[in-house]
């Protein structure tokens, strides 16, 4: 029978062939894998019908039938070695295609190169067939098979073909950058000229593979390659300029486009939109959106709802409003959350009365931008129109929890217990169930009154319904009772909380370190710590040196170290007081390399302890020979004007011991520049001799008593310099 193949002229037409239909497919689809051979006795009245009526046709009706690979590929093969019987495009394609859509893409292969060399009628069209199905079927890998074999066959894709191809490589959400390039190669091999769909998904997986700039110099040079830009190239262009934060650049493309007269469609403006809304890019998107308009396109919802968002981060209420009503005339009535955007813009700019307004007019129903409003109201200290709001809420039975608690929580912050026990009752005669938002509310209240007992009470009742406080509540009572010393009863709600994996502000958490501390609790001290880490609660470092401080006094030096480890575990910073308290404890101990790493480190880091304390590392470091191990510090120190007199002999006397001399003259040389005068010892150990020898060599300069002892000092000291 013959094969109807399609026109070159035509290439996206996939081919109907005889026998093959969506039925075929289907099967070939739910056949995973060549498991066992077919029934020999099934296998065999195949092979024997096909020796009396061997036939492209009737090999073509057995493979349909044969649902076993294996079965169908030794009956193709046996086929293959009579004498009598040459094989056509059609029996080629139907043995092709049933292994490709098995995953066989090894198998398929050899018959792919067999059906090139064979030359049959029909092969070209049978292969393109073959690679449109396939992608189609989302076979890509069977269909770059197909591809290669043609191009090696001598055979040409069509232009329509690579495009399908390539756009099934970058249509997913993990473009296949590799596979495409080589389908694109294997383009330019065949001679095939691209089109500006071949180049928009080139650009497009370079775009997916933050290739950008090579996307843009594909851009530049479409011309060359005899192709002009599409809509789709500006949106693919656009994209992923914005999502790779080249803003600035997609806004100059964009207007490209429009010089060019390429009309955005509603895909462009769908996609677009949205990215330069959440770029706070205002005025590309409302050009967009104003283009839209005029031509005729539908906006949905959504674009509404960005532009709103849009114009209401950037405080363009009027311009918000407008859009507002125009959603509400074109029958897309906004969300709740859009009118919150509304809400928060009207209040920021203090426009309260306004938005009671606006909410009135348009008969809105929904709780949630009442709310938003509410807690306007307060922020902005309009406590009467807030109370008027929540009653007419009430009445409107649009009031919840939340409602109720905007207003409780800014009488307890504002310290007004009184009308918020007020607004507590009418809460309860209303039938609102009380949440952990109340009780949260009302612990700040207390607290902030310093009614702690109280504030406990209110706590005790959480912990029995296995609810938590918010992260204000838990930071103003911790706090406050860290401030009024009552630890054990801090301890027990930072416990409960950390069990929760509750936060906590860092100077709370700090109170609660230094009261622990300040009663000597090294041990409850560190698993608070440790709670603290478990939970993500930040620390300041304040509250890592009262720890140290603790160690340090308890003689528990040796746990320093540990402690140390812990803290850089987590990624905790020094500062001067806890590396002067590393280096007190280091030197308590006697480990002495520790105490130069903990100085030179201190040093590096611009960090200079006080006099008192610098002269106190640094003679430990003399008394143990060490000061050659800091000379890289010493010479940080000198340049400025923290050494005094005392320090310098120090360091002069330490590093001569040390037989550094030229370190210890260049000290004597600084000292002296600044009027310091070493003391005897120093002044011996310099010129190599004792007092006596000292005064010898004086006799020989001038005997006038005029001469100041500093001169003095120079002639001995220095003249052999």
């Amino acid at each position: 029978m013959a094969i109807k193949l399609p026109s070159s002229a035509c290439p996206t037409r996939f081919l109907r062939w005889v026998y093959f239909s969506s039925s075929c497919i289907a099967d070939i689809s739910e056949t995973p894998e060549i498991v066992k051979l077919k029934d020999s006795s099934e296998f065999e009245q195949d092979l024997n019908f096909l020796r009396n009526k061997l036939a492209p046709d009737n090999l073509i009706r057995i493979l349909d039938r044969t649902n076993d690979l294996n079965s169908a590929v030794r009956i193709f093969k046996w086929a293959s070695r009579q004498k009598s019987f040459h094989h056509t495009s059609n029996t080629y394609y139907r043995i092709i295609l049933k292994l490709g859509m098995a995953g066989k893409v090894v198998e398929m292969k050899d018959f792919c190169e067999n059906m090139a060399k064979d030359r049959c009628p029909g092969t070209e069209e049978a292969l393109v067939t073959l690679v449109h199905t396939f992608v189609e079927h989302c076979r890509i890998g069977e269909a770059i098979t197909v591809l290669v074999n043609m191009n090696l066959g001598g055979y040409r894709l069509p232009i329509g073909a690579f495009n399908a191809l390539l756009g099934a490589l970058v249509s997913g959400k993990d473009t296949e950058f590799q596979k495409a390039l080589f389908v694109y190669k294997e383009m330019v091999k065949a001679c095939v000229l691209p089109t500006v769909e071949t180049l928009n998904c080139l650009m497009k997986a370079l775009s997916a593979t933050n290739q950008i700039d090579l996307a843009l110099d594909q851009f530049r040079r479409m011309k060359n390659k005899g192709c002009n830009p599409n809509r789709k190239t500006f949106e693919i262009l656009v994209k992923a300029l914005i999502e790779n934060g080249r803003v600035d650049e997609a806004a100059i493309i964009l207007e490209q486009m429009f010089k060019v007269q390429c009309q955005p469609d509603l895909s462009f403006h769908t996609c677009i939109i949205p990215l330069f809304c959440r770029e706070n890019k205002i005025e590309e998107a409302v050009k967009l959106f104003k283009i839209m308009k005029d031509s005729d396109f539908e906006p949905d919802s959504f674009i509404y709802e960005v532009l709103v968002r849009c114009f209401c981060n950037n405080l363009q209420l009027d311009s918000a409003v407008a859009l507002i009503n125009e959603m509400m005339e074109s029958g897309m009535p906004p969300k709740h959350y859009v009118l919150v955007d509304i809400m928060n813009c009207f209040c920021e700019l203090g426009k309260i009365k306004e938005a009671i307004v606006f909410l009135e007019s348009r008969q809105v129903h929904e709780t949630a931008p009442f709310n938003t409003l509410l807690e306007g109201c307060c922020n902005a200290g309009e406590i009467l129109a807030a109370n008027v709001l929540l009653e007419t809420m009430s009445e409107r039975h649009i009031a919840d929890c939340q409602s109720w608690n905007i207003l409780i929580r800014w009488f307890c912050e504002n310290e007004d217990i009184k009308k918020a026990h007020i607004l507590l009752g009418r809460m309860i005669k209303s039938f609102v169930i009380l949440d952990c938002a109340t009780y949260s509310a009302l612990v700040v209240g207390n607290c902030r009154l310093g009614k702690y007992e109280e504030a406990m009470k209110l706590f005790h009742q959480i912990c029995a319904r296995c609810w938590i406080l918010d992260f204000a509540s838990y930071s103003e009572l911790v706090g406050g009772l860290c401030d009024i010393k009552h630890s054990e009863d801090a301890i027990e709600v930072f416990h409960y909380m950390s069990m929760k994996r509750c936060s906590l502000h860092s100077l709370a958490f700090y109170k609660l370190i230094k009261c622990v501390c300040d009663s000597g609790q090294v041990k409850e001290a560190i698993r608070l710590w440790q709670l603290a880490c478990f939970c993500a609660i930040s620390c300041c470092i304040a509250t890592h040196t009262a720890i140290m401080q603790l160690l340090l006094r308890s003689r528990r030096a040796e746990d320093m170290l540990a402690f140390l480890s812990q803290m850089l575990m987590v990624g905790s910073n020094l500062d001067l007081e806890a590396y002067c308290i590393l280096i007190q404890s280091m030197s308590k101990q006697n480990k002495i390399k520790e105490c130069v790493l903990f100085f030179n480190t201190m040093i590096n880091e611009g960090l200079i302890p006080d006099p008192d304390q610098l002269f106190d590392q640094l003679s430990f470091m003399a008394n143990h020979s060490q000061l050659s191990m800091i000379s890289s510090a010493i010479d940080r120190i000198s340049c400025g004007d923290i050494l005094n007199s005392a320090m310098y002999g120090l360091l002069i006397t330490g590093l001569l011991k040390e037989g550094r001399e030229h370190e210890a003259r260049r000290l004597l040389d600084s000292m002296l520049e600044k009027g310091w005068v070493p003391d005897a010892t120093t002044h011996n150990l310099l010129i190599g001799s004792d007092v006596r020898k000292g005064m010898t060599q004086a006799m020989f300069f001038d005997d006038s008593a005029s001469l100041d002892s500093v001169s003095n000092i120079l002639a001995e000291g220095l003249g052999d310099t």
